[in-house]
């Protein structure tokens, strides 16, 4: 159901859907207020696609602020951020006219922040900070200066490379680097011959076909350009650290911003949703009345390319029950079970549904025993975990839970299996009231009533 439901454009959107779906809501008013925001967006297509837009840049803040709390943000994280609050403001903008979520439109966008460290970061930063050139030119006047004396030392370091060549006529001369020796001469052996003395060449190391010197001009050159590299490196530490322990002072801001966009996100998923399939808005109201007209299985439906779905009623009047389901093998009983029980997830976390009308109670809880499943490890057949999954139902459900028993008792002989759905069906009647569903093969159930 979540990766059918989930149209969201950002991560923390796609997890708050999860976390919804998981625990539907319980009071009405809340039902409500998600439904309108749902309704509000699901009427203008403009906005929608506009939100659509925004929502593409906006990142997992949720992740980045614990990045950034555990000082473990990489430069890349911070320029995420950034992202992320540049298109927050218009999000914002947009979903002012919602009427249910008010709140929003006072919310604290961080711009402050924004402003802060916009313009930081380059455009495309290194992985790590240990790598260097995380910060733009301008950012700090030491760095710039370490970074020219870098940038003049490799010029520095060519220029020598030329006026060497000219001054010992050897053309293949080059001046090479290594994190042993640092900066070096290096002549072929054929050219040997043409280092003269006076030219102040020390040997360092001999290879096979070449021999690499170093002279006093090239050693004082090599301080000052590896001190510059050494000091820019831990300079671009110190500032990314300061940039952090920044953002830091706004990490409950940031977290109130991410769920807002979140629920925002999810808002928009389920608008979506509802536009593309034609949802309709379930009602509720304060009895056990179920009306579903022409419900359909949400997902199956998508899923048919060929056939249309044949659509189904729900209805069960305020006293009644249980509602008993028989029918051939593979004729759409336990199908027909499972999506009404979609059918209230999906209204209980505020989202349209497949139908032409759902009128519902609010269940509290939903209990299942459908499909077959053993568990040998534990030393439990197929029996015996059906009758353990519905005595838990029978020991939890109130009268305002919904029920799905399909084919209780066909694990054991005909006889015993039939009192044994008997009994269950009287037992919820007489004793909890919970709206059940109940499919069965014992077509003697259907002389219960």
């Amino acid at each position: 159901l979540w990766s059918f439901m989930d149209h969201c454009m950002s991560a923390m959107g796609s997890r708050l859907l999860k976390k919804w779906i998981e625990y539907p809501l319980i009071q009405a008013a809340e039902i409500k207020k998600r439904q309108d925001a749902v309704a509000y967006l699901s009427d203008d297509f403009m906005i929608r696609d506009e939100l659509k837009e925004h929502l593409r840049y906006v990142y997992d803040l949720e992740r980045l602020g614990a990045r950034v709390a555990y000082g473990s943000a990489s430069p890349r994280d911070v320029l995420r951020l950034i992202r992320t609050l540049e298109h927050a403001p218009v999000i914002f903008d947009l979903f002012k006219g919602c009427p249910s979520y008010p709140e929003y439109r006072t919310i604290d966008t961080c711009m402050t922040l924004h402003d802060l460290i916009d313009g930081a970061i380059v455009e495309e930063p290194p992985l790590t900070v240990k790598d260097g050139g995380v910060f733009v030119d301008g950012y700090n006047e030491r760095l710039d200066e370490l970074r020219r004396i870098s940038r003049d030392g490799k010029s520095w370091i060519l220029e020598l490379e030329a006026r060497e060549r000219e001054r010992t006529g050897v053309k293949s001369l080059k001046i090479g680097y290594n994190r042993v020796f640092g900066y070096y001469i290096e002549v072929r052996k054929g050219n040997l011959e043409a280092i003269k003395p006076e030219f102040g060449y020390v040997r360092k190391q001999t290879l096979a076909n070449a021999e690499r010197f170093i002279t006093e001009e090239l050693k004082e050159q090599e301080d000052t350009i590896l001190h510059a590299q050494e000091e820019k490196l831990r300079l671009e530490a110190e500032l990314f650290t300061d940039l952090l322990n920044q953002i830091k002072v706004y990490l409950p801001k940031l977290h109130d911003l991410a769920n807002a966009l979140a629920t925002i996100d999810v808002l928009y998923s389920l608008a979506q949703l509802a536009g593309e399939n034609g949802y309709v808005r379930p009602q509720f109201h304060e009895g056990h009345r179920i009306e579903i007209i022409e419900g359909r299985h949400p997902i199956l439906e998508s899923m048919m390319k060929t056939k249309r779905y044949v659509s189904n009623d729900l209805k069960m009047e305020e006293e009644q029950t249980v509602s008993i389901i028989t029918g051939p093998n593979m004729g759409g009983k336990s199908t027909f079970m499972r999506q009404n029980a979609l059918l209230v997830i999906m209204a209980q976390i505020g989202s349209f549904v497949p139908a032409r009308s759902a009128l519902l109670p609010v269940f509290d809880q939903i209990f299942t025993r459908i499909g077959a499943s053993d568990d040998i490890l534990s030393g439990k057949s197929t029996f015996m975990v059906e009758m353990m999954e519905a005595n838990h139902a029978l020991q939890h459900a109130t009268e305002h839970s919904l029920i799905l028993f399909d084919e209780i008792g066909r694990g054991t002989s005909t006889y015993d299996g039939m009192a044994l759905a008997q009994a269950m069906i009287e037992y919820i009647d007489a004793n909890i009231h919970a709206k059940t569903l109940f499919s069965t093969h014992y077509h003697e159930l259907t002389q219960l009533g």
